[in-house]
């Protein structure tokens, strides 16, 4: 008699796997049963998983527009915007880049950020311009926000449906994106949740074995913010060990046509405007909260010689070009080394697992390190190790950095809310915590045995998409030239039912 075969329903055992989950679920009498009937498989039941996690979202999407509603109206006094917690650069840019005087982004003003991000600033705002003109008695600054809130909570919420579609025999996973104090906080402060939203469809594209359409998804999205292009990297990483290398060069190619086709039209006739992007990341000091903000800090406290005398951080941010190619140095030895990890792990990695650690060592090494910038993580995380407990110490110290770096704006305008140091004490916490998240991931990787994921999916990669299937033999070479033992196969990937199609958000 065949054995059953295994299905894409959700895995019930997620208070068994996770100790944070399931000490919590003592006080409702702790773990399922291995013979109770899980609430979603009963038939005909509305509340499904998927269903309560979205619903869980749009209630954490629309307190995060209250928690925004005293900074709607741009009259930010005795500051506002930082006691509250509710500054938002979508307010703030409306006015400082011109749209609320019609001005064409990078046409009219040069605009500092990619032109997608431009052509959907200047998409949503222009109209409300016109519009505003025609009713000076509206609050066209407000007008504009809720119109960016909205379509940006969309994308949050669409970006949740495809981690649900990755996810389906785990969907509580979801729930620690759905629940998040950092898209409550975060989310409209600046518009990386449309870089997100383009990431993430990519992911999905290339998870259904769409690799050219995933690059297209990739190059738009590196188009609104760098990040999402530094996918290719991993799925080159998963190539080389499938010797399967035609996906990745599809995906590459149609993310770099689909960038320079985007980018074009400005870069052709508003050249100068194109060019205020590069020249100011490239001319910026170091910035609040990053790993070179901590080490000048400490610089300035450890030294004691002369007036003249200067640490090695200090000196860095007197020559930012320096500084630039140290960064970009740091941040491409780390790439090589999580190659170099990826290549000689027991088994093939995760390659959400490999995404979280290049953008989490970008964010670390970077000179600029923007409160908003956490959202990058959040849904890697989510798909790279979903453990409740050390994400909840991360967000911890993510909340704690950002009511720090808030009052420290406070401070730079003359009232002194805290000391310097306790500034640096938050930012080197998020930054540690960061690290150690990197650290648990790396763990599982040279661990396979430890991935609660990749158990849950009978040992494969469900995010592999086109790469799925054996690993070429060249790699059991490689790891037998640095004195590893050969890599574990990994067994094939369960079937499933007809019938049950992997939609956005399942039933």
């Amino acid at each position: 008699m065949s054995a059953q075969p295994p299905t894409d329903r959700p895995d019930v055992s997620r208070a068994t796997s996770d100790g944070f989950v399931r000490g919590l679920s003592q006080a409702i009498g702790g773990p399922l049963g291995a013979h109770a009937v899980p609430p979603d498989a009963r038939p005909g039941r509305f509340w499904t998983a998927p269903r309560i996690v979205m619903a869980l979202a749009c209630l954490v999407l629309a307190l995060s527009w209250v928690q925004k509603s005293p900074c709607m109206d741009g009259n930010w006094q005795k500051n506002i915007q930082y006691t509250r917690y509710c500054y938002t650069d979508v307010l703030a840019l409306y006015f400082a880049e011109g749209i609320n005087e019609g001005k064409v982004p990078y046409k009219d003003h040069p605009v500092e950020y990619p032109v997608v991000t431009g052509y959907f600033m200047g998409a949503l705002g222009l109209p409300i311009h016109a519009y505003g003109q025609d009713h000076p008695d509206i609050n066209q600054g407000s007008w504009f926000y809720n119109a960016n809130a909205l379509v940006l909570s969309l994308l949050a919420v669409a970006s949740l449906a495809v981690i649900l579609a990755l996810r389906r025999r785990r969907p509580w996973d979801a729930a620690i994106f759905a629940l998040s104090p950092i898209v409550l906080f975060t989310a409209t402060i600046n518009w990386d949740f449309l870089a997100i939203g383009l990431f993430a469809f990519g992911l999905y594209l290339w998870v259904k074995r769409h690799p050219v359409w995933a690059g297209v998804l990739f190059g738009l999205g590196a188009a609104a913010k760098l990040w999402p292009v530094f996918i290719l990297g991993p799925i080159l990483v998963l190539a080389l060990r499938t010797g399967r290398l035609r996906p990745w060069i599809g995906s590459m190619v149609a993310a770099a046509v689909t960038w320079a086709v985007v980018n074009f039209p400005v870069w052709y006739w508003y050249r100068e405007s194109w060019l205020r992007f590069f020249r100011l990341n490239d001319e910026r000091p170091v910035d609040w909260g990053t790993f070179w903000y901590i080490g000048r800090y400490l610089d300035s406290k450890w030294n004691t010689g002369t007036a003249g005398d200067q640490g090695p951080f200090q000196w860095l941010s007197d020559h930012v070009p320096t500084l630039n190619l140290l960064s970009y140095a740091l941040f491409g030895a780390s790439c090589l080394a999580i190659m170099l990890l990826g290549l000689l792990a027991p088994r093939r990695p995760r390659l959400s697992q490999l995404a979280f650690l290049v953008v989490a060592a970008f964010l670390i090494f970077s000179k600029v390190w923007s409160q908003q910038y956490v959202l990058w993580l959040l849904p890697l995380i989510v798909l790279a190790r979903p453990k409740w407990g050390a994400i909840i110490a991360w967000t911890v110290a993510e909340i704690g950095y950002l009511a720090a770096f808030y009052a420290e704006l406070i401070g730079a305008g003359g009232k002194s809310v805290i000391p310097e140091g306790t500034f640096v004490l938050a930012s080197s916490l998020r930054l540690i915590t960061v690290a150690v998240l990197c650290g648990f991931v790396v763990r599982e990787i040279w661990r396979p045995e430890l991935d609660d994921v990749r158990a849950s999916y009978g040992g494969v990669d469900p995010d592999a998409g086109p790469l799925d299937g054996p690993e070429h033999p060249w790699i059991t070479g490689l790891r037998r030239f640095f004195g590893q033992g050969p890599s574990q196969e990994a067994p094939p990937p369960p079937p499933i039912f007809k019938g049950e199609p992997a939609t956005l958000v399942g039933n």
